[in-house]
């Protein structure tokens, strides 16, 4: 990171921001073209390992893209604010974000998809007690993203 006095490598702080940020944008390579898709998710930490769980339909340019290439980055962001200043190049902005890389995989286990759509739910509701029946399940496509680089900034 060039600006090393922005970056967050506190892991209580880092985890403070990913609670706050509410959509997380994937990039998918599309034969050497960036796909980028917003997205709801939920997450799970194990130790320093972070996973993240989204939802998608059966079908589409996201799901061939999960199947042609596990390999994606993303950005999540929160905390925007501008800056204001007398001149133009004295304007800057306030924000906190994370980015990094890592592999996303369609889920399969039942119990998997489960625990992955009450870790959206509740990173988006704040409530954990969700019941999923079985046409709920087969509705939606539950994939992850297995986190291998993570890096955190802010700027005030």
């Amino acid at each position: 990171m060039r600006r090393k006095e922005r970056e967050v490598i506190e892991p209580a702080k880092i985890q403070d921001i990913l609670n706050r940020c509410s959509c997380c944008r994937i990039g998918f390579n599309d034969n050497g073209k960036v796909y980028i898709v917003p997205l709801n998710f939920g997450y799970k930490k194990e130790g320093n390992s972070y996973t993240f769980y989204f939802h998608s339909a059966h079908e589409g340019r996201k799901i061939d893209l999960i199947k042609k290439n596990p390999e994606v980055g993303f950005e999540m962001d929160t905390h925007y604010k501008l800056n204001e200043a007398d001149l133009a190049c004295g304007y800057s902005a306030r924000f906190q974000s994370l980015i990094g890389n890592g592999l996303v995989q369609t889920v399969n286990d039942i119990e998997e998809k489960k625990l992955g759509l009450t870790l959206l739910m509740e990173h988006n509701t704040g409530k954990s007690n969700w019941n999923f029946d079985e046409a709920m399940l087969n509705a939606v496509t539950v994939f992850k993203l297995q986190v291998t680089e993570l890096s955190c900034k802010e700027h005030h």
